[in-house]
């Protein structure tokens, strides 16, 4: 009977056992896919954190990107707003010296017609009808100012021109009250020289008196030379010309 007991309770220990031990795996189990579950979550959330953490640093990268951006802009405004201010204060004076050009303008040209009055008298029709085109020019309100000043200054580059070159030409003068065809010796403003032409006469062009004088014989091969020179016929040498001074042939 003992024995039966002791195996009774033998059984129902191990069946006791087995319970508890089936219960603590059970736990186990439990704890397990709760574990599980837990490593997802943190996983999960891990994974998210990141996504942020990179959304993030995007961002703020294109924030800075921005904020640079924005203050280059900044300086690029202010350097047109600088340049604006340049421009209004160069319109100013243009405006000034567009009130001032005319005036100027019109005081040169009659400063260059004095000049052209007072000067030797070669190509004066030419001269003149120049001086008439720049005045027309200066009354035309369609010619801007600047054309205008053009046109002056290059009447007074073409009268600078002309004391640099030798000239000559054909031209009707009076000599001894009558009107003679001559050859025309122009040296610059040196001097102009006359020869008929049958070369028998030979003279100068008197600046002070405004008549035409008649030089020795000794200078017709001299003026020949010179003008045939002027016209290209001949090669360039050295002239041996008087040069006029009060009125005399020096």
């Amino acid at each position: 009977m003992l024995k039966k007991s002791l195996v009774v309770l033998t059984m129902l220990t191990t069946f006791v056992a087995a319970s508890e031990m089936e219960l603590v795996l059970e736990v186990g189990r439990d704890n397990t896919e709760l574990s599980a579950q837990s490593q997802s979550k943190i996983d999960a959330t891990e994974s998210a954190t990141d996504k942020l953490i990179n959304e993030f640093k995007v961002v703020s990268k294109q924030v800075e990107g921005l904020k640079l951006y924005n203050a280059q802009k900044r300086i690029q405004i202010q350097a047109q707003l600088d340049l604006m201010d340049q421009y209004d204060e160069q319109l100013v004076q243009v405006v000034i010296m567009q009130r001032q050009i005319p005036p100027l303008a019109q005081r040169m040209l009659e400063g260059l017609e004095k000049y052209v009055n007072l000067d030797t008298p070669f190509h004066i029709e030419e001269r003149k009808q120049r001086l008439d085109l720049v005045r027309a020019s200066l009354s035309n309100p369609k010619v801007t100012a600047s054309e205008q000043v053009r046109q002056i200054l290059e009447a007074y580059n073409i009268e600078a021109e002309y004391g640099r070159k030798l000239d000559a030409y054909d031209e009707t003068i009076v000599l001894d009250g009558q009107e003679v065809v001559v050859n025309i010796l122009r040296v610059g403003r040196l001097g102009m020289f006359f020869q008929s032409k049958d070369e028998r006469k030979t003279g100068y062009y008197d600046n002070e008196t405004g008549t035409w004088e008649e030089l020795p014989g000794s200078y017709r091969v001299t003026v020949r030379d010179g003008i045939r020179m002027a016209q290209k016929l001949a090669p360039m040498d050295i002239m041996m010309l008087p040069v006029v001074y009060r009125g005399e042939a020096s």
